[in-house]
Formats: structure tokens, C-alpha cells, sequence
């Protein structure tokens, strides 16, 4: 069994190997002293956060914390079936047809847009991937473990892609505009303010969902390609919940909901990705599963650690033979496969805790970051 439960009202899921730091386990304890929560749950990704660990599950009673689920409400992966076929991608062919997908999409998409978020404040940010750990992928099967669990669409010969964004700006501005009235303390399920909350968390998660999609049409249209989504799920947000018995609010930051089917965990831009599908039963996790690899070093030691070794260039090409775009150096080295975690040592702990089963593995081709300075 991979878990190490670690305090009364938290439990870390980890196994012996797998590297978590001190620090994130004082917040993730911290977090669980809340006024009114009453469980929290750590997946083995969980490092470090602005105050509160990311790769963790929150179970609150009559009350819940904004704060919690962070600025970047209703990030999440989608994932897609593309037309390309996988045997003949060449990254720096499939780089140079893709260009840069940094800007605002062009008037030629505004209809489209408008179908799907009609005027909404935001609307120029829709179809971009952002900054930080933000990513779009083209990914080719590894190895297949339960081709009975794979969706109906899946095409084990063409390459699939792994978009991983949020809702941009509109979720930074919800939580400042929270944080600025009512601080971290959170609020009360019944309040006026919660429901106001709720209502924007709504919206931005909407945005989000929107966003990925747009993103990956965006990308297939440059490749003239078409494609199907088979998932998308998003990994910070807020819902009611009923765990143990009991009628809560469940907060998501960096965690995969384990109760919607099929999840994606990728790895670094250097590493594996896994297609698993949730146990019946994660109430011991809340829910919830790891939503990738997690950070192993701070974003500002990563150039000090990196740049007498790598050059910026040569993190641009993995060991994979894969391609990274990504024409931000600063970029460049916080998202080197070195600053994350082994994909497998987390993979391997929700195994062994029988929170999944495994079922087919990608390796990168292509990874789109920034074309040029990466935006917020």
C-alpha cells in the first residue's frame, strides 16, 4: 500500500521513493487547521504553493476558501484524437506549420468564438495557452496496457494532443477582486458573497473549457488536420460534494477529479504521459488524483541549477527527440524536464494505492510553450 497518512485530517499519497518536500506538507497540515475544514488530501505531486500546497484536495463543511483554488480557475487537460499519422510526424516540419499561436485569434474566428462564450470581457485571451506550466502536445502511443479501457475514437496510429490551460486572465482577476474584499478567510456556503463567487467560478470555468478547445481547433486548422476531443477536465475548481456521509465543498488545486472517467497525467515536456482510469472507490484521496508530475525545484532556481550544464537551446530537443517551442529562455529552464518530478514515481504511487488502473502510455513529439515573450 503507497500511502502515508501523516496527521489526523490529512493523508499524503506517496510511496517510499517518491519526493515530496517538507515545506508542502507543512501547508498542506496548515490547510488542514482551517476553520471548518474537515479532510485534506495530498496526491503525489504535491509541492509547494503560494501559501497553500498544490496537488491537493480540500473538504470543507458549511464554509469554503477561494483562495484555495487559486487564480487560475478551471485549468484543466483536454485531450484529443488528431488525423496525423503518427509514424510520419517530424517535429520540425509539424513546429514550422503550426507557427505561432501566441496572438489573439483573427476575425475569421470571431462567429466561432461567439457560439461558444458569446461577449464576453475576456474574449481576446480565448484560443492562447499562457504562461507558467502551460502547454499544448502532440503526443504518439507509447505502449498500450487496456486497449478494452481506451475510448471508442481512439487511434492508436494517428497522434494525439494534450492541451493544458486555464481561464488566462479572467481567473486572476476573480480572485483578486475576492482577496481585495474579503481577504483569506473564506465564506460562509450561504452568503450572498458565496453565491456571487460561485456564479464568477461558473463563468470562469466555462472560459476555460472554451479556451481548450479553441486551442486545440486552432492548432489542427494550422496543421490541416481534423480531430475529436476524448476528455477534458479540469483540475482547480470548486463543488459541492458528498464524502463519508457528509454534505461539503470540495476545493481542487492541481488535482485530477477521479469521479469523470478517463484522466491524463503528463508528465515533463522530457517525460512519459499516462491515459489511467480512476478506481471506483478514491474516497481515501477525496476524489481526486495527481494532475501531473509536479515541480520538484522552485521556478527561481531552476537557471541557476540549469545554465552551466544546458544552454537553452539543447533544452529546446529531448530525449525523446521531441521538439520544445518555446523562444522564452527564463521559460525555457523553469519547464525543463529537471525541475519536475519522475512521471512514473507518481504514476506508480496512486497504483499502488489502488486509485487507478493503467491504461496507455505517450511519449512527446511536439510542445508548444511560447513562440515569443510569454504572456501572463
Amino acid at each position: 500500500m503507497g500511502t502515508l497518512i501523516s496527521h489526523p485530517d490529512s493523508i499524503v499519497i506517496a510511496d517510499s521513493d517518491t519526493w515530496i518536500e517538507g515545506n508542502a506538507v507543512q501547508q498542506l497540515h496548515t490547510t488542514a487547521t482551517l476553520p471548518h475544514m474537515l479532510r485534506v488530501a495530498s496526491m503525489p505531486d504535491l509541492h509547494a504553493g503560494r501559501g497553500y500546497p498544490v496537488g491537493a484536495a480540500f473538504f470543507s463543511r458549511n464554509h469554503f476558501y477561494p483562495a484555495l483554488i487559486g487564480n487560475d480557475i478551471g485549468c484543466g487537460m483536454a485531450f484529443w484524437q488528431t488525423d496525423l499519422t503518427a509514424h510520419k510526424a517530424k517535429p520540425e516540419k509539424l513546429a514550422k506549420q503550426l507557427g505561432n499561436i501566441d496572438m489573439p485569434l483573427d476575425e475569421n474566428w470571431h462567429e466561432h468564438i461567439r457560439e461558444l462564450l458569446p461577449a464576453h470581457p475576456f474574449q481576446t485571451a480565448l484560443g492562447t495557452i499562457g504562461g507558467g506550466n502551460h502547454f499544448a502536445e502532440l503526443q504518439a502511443v507509447d505502449d498500450i496496457y487496456r486497449a478494452d479501457l481506451l475510448p471508442a475514437a481512439f487511434d492508436k496510429t494517428k497522434l494525439q494532443l494534450l492541451v493544458h490551460s486555464g481561464s488566462r486572465g479572467l481567473g486572476q482577476h476573480i480572485l483578486s477582486r475576492h482577496v481585495q474584499q474579503f481577504g483569506h478567510q473564506g465564506l460562509d456556503a450561504g452568503s450572498e458573497a458565496a453565491a456571487d463567487y460561485l456564479h464568477a467560478h461558473q463563468d470562469a470555468l466555462d472560459f476555460a473549457h472554451a479556451n481548450r478547445r479553441l486551442i486545440a481547433e486552432r492548432m489542427l486548422h494550422n496543421w490541416r488536420s481534423e480531430g475529436s476531443c476524448l476528455l477534458d477536465v479540469h483540475h482547480n475548481f470548486l463543488e459541492e460534494a458528498d464524502i463519508g456521509g457528509v454534505h461539503g465543498w470540495l476545493h481542487r488545486k492541481g488535482a485530477t477529479p477521479a469521479d469523470r472517467g478517463l484522466v491524463v497525467i503528463p508528465g515533463s515536456r522530457g517525460d512519459f504521459s499516462y491515459l489511467v482510469l480512476p478506481a471506483e472507490d478514491c474516497s481515501l484521496s477525496l476524489n481526486s488524483l495527481a494532475h501531473g508530475s509536479g515541480r520538484k525545484w522552485l521556478r527561481t532556481e531552476c537557471r541557476g541549477r540549469l545554465s552551466h550544464k544546458y544552454s537553452a537551446d539543447s533544452l529546446r530537443r529531448t530525449a525523446f527527440g521531441s521538439i520544445v517551442v518555446c523562444r522564452d529562455k527564463t521559460l525555457i529552464y523553469e519547464e525543463a524536464p529537471q525541475a519536475y518530478k519522475n512521471v512514473d514515481s507518481v504514476v506508480n504511487a496512486l497504483l499502488n494505492a489502488g486509485l487507478i488502473t493503467i491504461v496507455a502510455r505517450f511519449k512527446p513529439v511536439l510542445t508548444y510553450k511560447t513562440s515569443g515573450a510569454c504572456g501572463a
